[in-house]
């Protein structure tokens, strides 16, 4: 075995999603599982450069690993210079993203990004159309494509389980604490539409490449969005106003003629097995997936309720449901898209989760965003390079 270390430029891995997630669940598990084997002889060996703002912090994060000290920085130029550094990862505020991998692109580096890629369509397109002419590999996290309940999911529509498919209906959020008297779960930052927040521009890039990917891509949107709080508190325990979305409700006409209806909510307590449930219903069954479960109903075991309303239940409508079984091993799905990714940059595999995805994540909420405001309903054209 030949062991390739690569060196990958992580910045934004002190906040939330790049260091759980990306270096911790991700890059860290690959080494700890001794590197990603490509099956023709090479161990790719990852090794992450730990940029950003606060070194500090970056530093902390090194020696709680046992990460080289030497491979930190808060010069993202000097890192992008470096020919030894040969992939960009981007998880910083959405605000900073585009300029950052503009530079990685002019600097010959593959990317690697979290979405939304860009606080526009024209951004978006334009890093990707830059991408191409570079002639770099890239790629846009999509994770929830890897849940094991939506991998079950993919699994019963692959079969056909579903006949003609009619509708999906999602519903996804939790209660996060305002932060006066409870530390709120997500940063400030999220809910000031001046610093990129609002819950349109975080969900609805992954409701589109969901819906793209399962069930056929999304015609138009009519989307309606609130700001339930008005005033949280920062993390300095200062009060501010919110001024982005905190609640959305879209509904999604898809090729095919399917209609998805999903609601997106930081204002919502949860009743429902998972943090977000989709239930889709065709001809010949439904089924409802979330995270990690999935379960099913036929149509030849379907039951036959009567509105009654004067007669209480004396069944329950779960338990007339059947569980779908793993039959497989899934691993966290944000480490199998970075393997795919590797294995892409560096056995050519197949990979099309790239920048141009990534923009039609940001098309569709610039659109959600515009449909709610001018109190319509929008087509979604196509994009292309």
């Amino acid at each position: 075995m030949t062991r390739k270390t690569v060196r990958i430029a992580m910045n934004g891995v002190t906040g939330r999603m790049g260091y759980r997630q990306h270096l911790v669940r991700s890059i860290l598990a690959i080494r700890e599982q001794g590197g990603l084997d490509l099956g023709d002889g090479t161990v790719l060996w990852p090794e992450p450069i730990l940029v950003g703002r606060r070194e500090h912090a970056l530093k902390a994060l090194a020696e709680q690993h046992g990460l080289d000290p030497a491979n930190v920085s808060t010069d993202v130029d000097a890192v992008l210079a470096d020919p030894t550094v040969e992939i960009y990862f981007d998880a910083q505020v959405t605000s900073a993203r585009e300029e950052a991998i503009k530079k990685a692109i002019a600097a010959g580096k593959h990317i690697y990004t979290e979405k939304p890629t860009a606080t526009g369509l024209d951004g978006a397109l334009e890093l990707a159309r830059l991408a191409a002419a570079a002639g770099i590999k890239h790629g846009v996290v999509q994770d929830k494509l890897f849940l094991p309940g939506l991998l079950k999911l993919k699994r019963l529509i692959d079969g056909g389980f579903f006949g003609r498919i009619l509708s999906i209906r999602g519903e996804f959020g939790y209660w996060v604490f305002e932060g006066d008297w409870q530390e709120a779960q997500r940063p400030s930052w999220n809910y000031r539409s001046e610093d990129g927040g609002g819950i349109v521009v975080d969900m609805f890039p992954h409701w589109e490449y969901v819906l793209h990917e399962l069930f056929g891509r999304v015609k138009s949107v009519q989307a309606l969005t609130a700001t339930h709080i008005p005033q949280r508190w920062d993390e300095r325990d200062k009060p501010y106003d919110a001024t982005a979305d905190d609640a959305a409700y879209g509904v999604f006409e898809l090729d095919g003629g399917a209609i998805a209806q999903i609601n997106s909510s930081w204002a919502v307590r949860v009743n429902r097995d998972e943090l977000v449930e989709f239930q889709v219903d065709g001809t010949e069954g439904s089924a409802v997936a979330g995270l990690r479960n999935c379960r099913v109903q036929h149509r030849s075991a379907t039951p036959k309720p009567v509105w009654n309303p004067d007669i209480p239940a004396t069944y329950s409508f779960r338990d007339q449901w059947q569980e779908v079984p793993d039959n497989a091993e899934f691993d966290n799905g944000f480490k199998a898209q970075w393997e795919l990714f590797f294995k892409h940059v560096y056995a050519d595999a197949p990979y099309h989760w790239d920048l141009l995805a990534g923009a039609r994540g940001v098309q569709l909420a610039e659109l959600g965003l515009k449909s709610s405001a001018e109190g319509v309903r929008l087509d979604v054209p196509e994009i292309q390079l």
